[in-house]
């Protein structure tokens, strides 16, 4: 099966077909930097990142560029009601931008262009539009014409004739005067001569919000890339808008694939600032909700579709990840490896020469993930098949409890391996890295060494006495204060503190 992803500009289902052979050029518009991300960045940076990881699994060079909005009428209401500079404000919330998304384990872009930093493209490009006779100035304003580009709405499949009277009735007084059409919009605003502002060709302003998607395009990716992403409120007017000034700027197409993630409700709505029903990502992990449990929670359902969000989905998803954790654990715990691959090296395609080695249900399951992601992107799919096959690994740590390792046949100790080396390397694929230290202990200060070694040997004495569920039970309270247990040969048990 080829990789197929759904194309918003056809509306179907299309083979994917690189413009140049092994490369992929990825543009996704950014956050605009006046507040914390809330879940609905987190659900469509999950994905994307998602997007990026199994293309580069799959061989393809990627190279991956998101925009920061770093000026905007958001970001200068704030900053004056907080009393700073649009900058400051800016420069503080990238960081924290930086913070969550790298929580999530969410790979830095390979580069992030700002706004303020792009001013020389921007006004660049506005020139060359009104060269082209598709923008035009008016007090200090500069538009782009849409009657002048014959395939306005292709994207959103809207008819022009059916915008206009709609657009003219939110037109403030001032635009009225100075549109040619309702639909119009703006490349450059006039400032206020209180507010923050740029020197141009058309006086002191700032540039509207989608000429700079379509400035830093061209200046980090070149006039054509392969796919544009976004979420699906951004199809119009603003993916509509930078389709619409890049091709009459270039002559050419701006994106082969529009990718667009669909919306996180709470309660039937969509979240957003605006409704004000937001959560965002600081406070939802600061309620213990594990970041791999968000990303788990996000990848049960395609990218494409509505996500909601409620109390009880997120406590399923905890369950569900908390399962695959404990076997994602595996070779971590038992030593046979020092360290799994869980995460994706960027810089090179991932080498399957250990794939020759898995039995026949093994390579299946693999055939099978590549299938699942190879269909848009299928991420409930894929984590199905990393379940299926987490449940040999479920069931040899199951056999560990009451066996040494060491007394394992070599042959069977290879065949898990081999499987939870593959369980590690699709999982990384997700981005789901495992994580030692799900469960934290109540006590992990002062221990009792005493009755740490008063549990060990009744546990001992459980074990002798073929009373396996007491031994467990021993083994949960001594990890509830804080202590691993490592059982060696000749009935020997070691214990060692678990760390925070």
């Amino acid at each position: 099966m080829s990789l197929k992803f759904t194309n918003t500009l056809s509306k179907k289902k299309e083979d994917f077909i690189s413009i140049n052979p092994n490369q992929v050029k990825i543009y996704c518009c950014g956050v605009t930097v006046y507040d914390l991300c809330h879940l609905g960045h987190a659900r469509s940076y999950l994905n994307w990142d998602v997007l990026r990881r199994f293309l580069t699994w799959k061989g393809f060079e990627v190279k991956f560029v998101q925009n920061f909005t770093d000026i905007d009428d958001k970001i200068i209401n704030r900053a004056n009601k907080e009393g700073c500079s649009t900058d400051e404000l800016s420069e503080r919330n990238i960081d924290e931008f930086h913070k969550d998304m790298d929580t999530l384990s969410i790979l830095r872009p390979t580069s992030m262009p700002r706004a303020t930093k792009c001013l020389h493209q921007i006004i660049n490009f506005i020139e060359e539009l009104e060269q082209k006779k598709v923008a035009y100035s008016s007090n200090g304003d500069v538009y782009f014409s849409v009657d002048k580009h014959k395939n306005y709405g292709k994207l959103s499949g809207r008819e022009i004739e059916n915008q206009i009277d709609n657009a003219a009735g939110r037109l403030k007084k001032n635009q009225k005067e100075s549109k040619k059409n309702s639909l119009d919009f703006a490349l450059w605003k006039k400032s206020n001569s209180d507010e923050v502002s740029y020197s141009s060709p058309w006086g002191n302003g700032r540039p509207g919000w989608h000429i700079e998607c379509s400035a830093m395009v061209k200046q980090e990716l070149g006039e054509s890339i392969d796919i544009h992403l976004g979420g699906s409120d951004l199809i119009f007017p603003h993916h509509e808008n930078e389709i619409a000034q890049s091709e009459a700027c270039n002559g050419k197409e701006l994106a082969k694939y529009w990718l667009h993630n669909g919306m996180v409700n709470v309660g039937g709505e969509k979240m957003s600032k605006s409704l004000g029903n937001f959560t965002t990502i600081r406070s939802l992990l600061d309620k213990d909700i594990s970041p791999m449990t968000l990303r788990f929670f996000v990848l049960q359902t395609n990218y494409r579709k509505p996500l909601d969000f409620t109390e009880e989905a997120l406590k399923a998803a905890s369950k569900g990840w908390e399962r695959l954790n404990n076997c994602l654990s595996f070779g971590y715990i038992y030593k046979i490896k020092d360290q799994a691959k869980n995460e994706i090296n960027i810089d090179k395609p991932i080498k399957r020469s250990f794939f020759n080695k898995l039995d026949e249900d093994s390579f299946k399951l693999l055939s099978d993930f590549e299938k699942y992601m190879d269909d848009d992107l299928n991420t409930s799919g894929a984590l199905s098949i990393l379940f299926e096959l987490s449940q040999p690994i479920k069931k040899f740590i199951s056999f560990l409890k009451e066996k040494d390792i060491n007394e394992v046949d070599q042959e069977e100790l290879n065949e898990v391996f081999n499987k939870w080396q593959l369980l590690s390397e699709l999982a990384g694929v997700l981005g789901l890295k495992v994580n030692l230290n799900q469960e934290k202990p109540t006590n992990n200060t002062e221990l009792d060494t005493n009755k740490i070694e008063e549990l060990i040997k009744n546990r001992s004495l459980a074990k002798a006495n073929k009373d396996f569920l007491l031994a467990d039970k021993i083994r949960a309270e001594l990890k509830n204060i804080g202590v691993d247990l490592i059982d060696k040969p000749k009935g020997v048990t070691e214990w060692k503190q678990l760390s925070d």
